[in-house]
């Protein structure tokens, strides 16, 4: 019998494409079903949450993942990433330099413990950080088969100086657009963020997704063009920047 988004508490957004907002921080994960493929955005917070994900994604494309996509590099996003051996990662050119310097793990593993991971959850998940084998510098177009390609866009710097969007054209379309829009608060300005560029990613995104798509943030609520485009004209306000 199949299962159905629904039943495993998932959002369908349009056909063989949907998300899941993850307990404790509201993040979003994505599934973009192809022929024979199956493509996740972020691995969720830790390897247990990625392990679930990893499960329901199978359940929902009938195979396992195949590809994987990491909008940014924060631990919410990416620290569930050792449970998907074999899926080919994507992710903006430098992340994978970022993933191998000690500093930048031990920063990423004290951001989780800060937040409220527990250490030991947060030590396992780094000591098995996977980078990504495949550097989005541009945009890149991937071919899930059947007839689906999806666009991965390095759009930023923005939120941080790595974040990734993915497109997925159709009726209607669907960009996942990590944090660099949130829906459930007011956008999270850390200090790996570029606020002096972070206007013209969204800018970047508009145009990819144009007006009627719809844009599923890092966090919250699936919102439109519209939403986007407000959040933008606040953090231009909000950092002084046009």
């Amino acid at each position: 019998m199949t299962v159905t988004w629904e039943e495993l508490g998932w959002e369908r957004l349009a056909a063989g494409v949907g998300r899941c907002r993850l307990p404790g921080w509201d993040c979003t994960a994505g599934l973009v079903v192809g022929e024979g493929t199956a493509l996740l955005i972020d691995a969720g917070s830790s390897l247990a949450e990625g392990a679930r994900l990893r499960t329901e994604a199978q359940e929902l494309a009938g195979r396992h993942v195949t590809h994987l996509a990491l909008t940014h590099p924060h631990f919410d996003h990416v620290f569930g990433a050792a449970a998907f051996a074999g899926a080919e990662v994507y992710g903006a050119v430098g992340m994978d330099t970022l993933f191998d310097a000690r500093h930048a793990r031990e920063e990423l593993r004290a951001d989780a413990v800060t937040n409220g991971l527990d250490a030991r959850v947060a030590e396992e998940a780094v000591d098995a950080l996977v980078p990504p084998r495949h550097h989005v510098s541009g945009e890149w177009t991937l071919d899930l088969g059947g007839g689906r390609q999806v666009l991965l866009a390095n759009v930023g710097p923005g939120h941080t100086a790595h974040d990734l969007v993915v497109l997925v054209p159709g009726a209607p379309e669907v960009v996942f657009c990590g944090d660099l829009v949130e829906e459930s608060g007011e956008p999270q300005a850390g200090p790996d963020a570029v606020a002096s560029h972070w206007p013209a990613a969204l800018d970047r995104l508009l145009d990819l997704g144009g007006e009627d798509a719809l844009y599923v943030p890092g966090h919250g609520a699936v919102v439109d063009a519209e939403f986007v485009r407000a959040q933008r004209e606040e953090l231009a306000a909000r950092f002084g920047v046009s």
